[in-house]
């Protein structure tokens, strides 16, 4: 298996998400978002989650908490307030993670104000890779929606239907700030 850096991942999330290019607050123009941009945010949101599957599997829980909350820190817009984050696999009453600790529960689990999560990070992902259906772009905020392929250990792919909401914060680094994920309808 490969090693895996804390540092490389919060790296490749500060680059995708803008925090690396040179911004400057007087001018408006720089704050609009492109949808390469968006793309590779999403992108560095997948490969960050196998990053933290394979801390787990690699170093151990302590580890991937670790990695997750660098990645939550990096690529959420918590310092900017709530952020409506619908994680695929939660129930009422904690079905939304409006806070950093809710969304380092859902990720990495150990929370006992969260007793029902176990981790979806900690699932064994191998893989993550997006099929997009649209991005909207709307000067310094963008949506993206699709679907993320998962690919599990035993090689099984679990499909997730995906949007998220992208802003600036007043450094000029992307994060998200709505994050709706759920399992496609089967019917009846």
């Amino acid at each position: 298996m490969k090693r895996f850096a804390l540092t490389t991942v919060a790296t490749a999330l500060l680059a995708a998400t803008g925090a690396a290019h040179a911004y400057s607050q007087g001018a408006a123009a720089s704050k609009a978002i492109t949808e390469a941009q968006v793309i590779a945010a999403q992108q560095a949101w997948c490969n960050a989650l196998v990053s933290i599957s394979q801390a787990n599997a690699q170093s151990g829980q302590a580890a991937a908490k670790s990695l997750a909350e660098q990645v939550i820190d990096s690529a959420y817009a918590y310092q900017m307030g709530s952020v409506l984050f619908k994680p695929t696999l939660t129930t009422a009453p904690q079905t939304f993670r409006t806070t950093r600790e809710g969304a380092l529960a859902y990720f990495v689990g150990g929370n006992s104000n969260f007793p029902q999560d176990d981790g979806f990070a900690l699932k064994g992902w191998t893989a993550c890779n997006a099929e997009k259906a649209a991005v909207f772009i709307a000067d310094n905020a963008a949506s993206w929606m699709g679907n993320i392929m998962l690919t599990g250990a035993d090689g099984q792919v679990t499909t997730v239907d995906k949007t998220w909401k992208f802003v600036r914060d007043d450094n000029g680094q992307l994060r998200i700030a709505v994050h709706h994920s759920s399992l496609p309808f089967s019917g009846s």
